[in-house]
């Protein structure tokens, strides 16, 4: 099958979506697909194994590396190197793809004029939200989606998540499927890691606190500094926290005003080895936002074997239940007194850690996913209207 991927945000910019399209995309070109990317974002500084990307094309797209599909870059000039993009029809003329996968945010302006593009193209289009609508969002894509459920055909939505296909299916009102589609993870990496001896604590060691994640408010980063306060004035515990962004110079200062510096680690963005190393450190992962669509971080930290706490109605409650692969809370301070739990009753923590390395969240394999989006391809072909244009 062609397929062809649309994003306002691709490699070498990183991010959630980023890395997912990239990787799934991979994963379908491994299986005999047909695959390639559109996207808004420019080529600037690539990364190693992307160096390949910089050659030009007649849409600046890259030649792929091994095992990578190419990139046609649709890069309007824009302040700011926002991601408009130009016209996706060229490309459908040239790539002629069955069907075009489109990966949207809450904002995702190239994204979601993709959508009425192909339609008029007369291609099947699966539509992946990957965001938490709140009621902006809602309401502002409630009268697109009713527009398009007027000539439904050929037109599959899917979330990543419970938590986020809900405020979709209100939007859409039953007029489109919404099916749910977990993002996925090659599990094979972390078998090694899963193998490895729990790290053992003696008596009085502080617990191992880590969060991994964008500094930006959404993410809320300054209430987990909160949680870890009010958790480290009662039991010992040290934390490490994970990742870059607008948030950081608020974080360092509000450290410092309570005296949590010599605690409370911020190491900066690092690249997924070094994230492996401080799980392997670690001896709780925490979640802390209540927004989260799904929380590919939150997932890693489970195959690495660690008790994840996180917020009852994220998204991660779809692959961690409470009690079993960590606890849920609905409040900061119900996720304060889980980690609170964690630290004072050891068994339970070792028991959640075993579990976690012992099964694999398996609606998040790559087996999965493909089979699933595979069934979502032919879903959205069957309904494909004939072309009126």
């Amino acid at each position: 099958m062609r397929i062809l991927h649309v994003s306002d945000c691709f490699l070498p910019r990183l991010g959630g979506i980023e890395v997912q399209v990239d990787e799934l995309s991979r994963a379908q070109l491994a299986a005999d697909h047909d695959v390639s990317i559109a996207t808004a974002t420019p080529c600037r500084t690539a990364l190693p194994e992307d160096e390949a990307f910089a050659a030009g094309s007649p849409f600046a797209a890259g030649r792929p590396c091994a095992g990578r599909p190419p990139v046609d870059r649709l890069v309007a000039p824009m302040p700011w190197e926002l991601p408009v993009g130009r016209s996706l029809r060229p490309v459908l003329e040239e790539r002629k793809p069955d069907v075009v996968h489109v990966h949207a945010g809450a904002a995702s302006p190239f994204a979601w004029r993709a959508v009425p593009q192909a339609r008029r193209a007369a291609v099947p289009v699966v539509l992946t939200v990957h965001s938490l609508w709140g009621p902006v969002s809602r309401s502002v894509y409630r009268g697109l989606f009713a527009s398009w459920a007027r000539t439904a055909g050929g037109l599959v939505v899917t979330a990543v998540s419970e938590a986020a296909a809900a405020p979709i299916r209100q939007v859409v009102g039953g007029r489109l499927p919404v099916l749910v589609v977990a993002n996925g993870i090659d599990t094979s990496r972390w078998h090694d890691f899963t193998h490895a001896p729990t790290r053992l604590r003696t008596a009085g060691d502080a617990l191992h606190v880590v969060a991994v994640g964008r500094l930006a408010p959404r993410k809320e980063p300054m209430n987990l500094l909160r949680l870890l306060r009010d958790v480290g004035s009662v039991v010992p515990i040290r934390a490490t926290i994970v990742g870059d962004g607008p948030a950081r110079t608020r974080m360092e200062r509000y450290l410092r005003r309570h005296g949590m510096s010599g605690w409370v680690r911020l190491t900066g963005r690092l690249d997924r080895s070094a994230v492996r190393v401080v799980l392997a450190q670690a001896d709780v992962f925490v979640a802390p936002a209540a927004r989260e669509s799904f929380g590919l971080a939150a997932l890693e930290a489970r195959l690495a074997g660690l008790p994840v706490i996180a917020q009852t109605g994220s998204g991660v409650a779809d692959f961690v239940e409470s009690g079993r692969e960590g606890l849920l809370g609905r409040t900061f301070p119900e996720m304060a007194a889980a980690l609170l739990r964690l630290a004072d009753d050891h068994r339970l923590r070792n028991r959640i850690a075993a579990h976690n390395r012992a099964t694999e969240p398996m609606r998040c394999t790559w087996p999965a996913v493909l089979e699933a989006f595979d069934g979502c391809y032919e879903l959205a072909s069957a309904k494909t209207p004939l072309a009126h244009l």
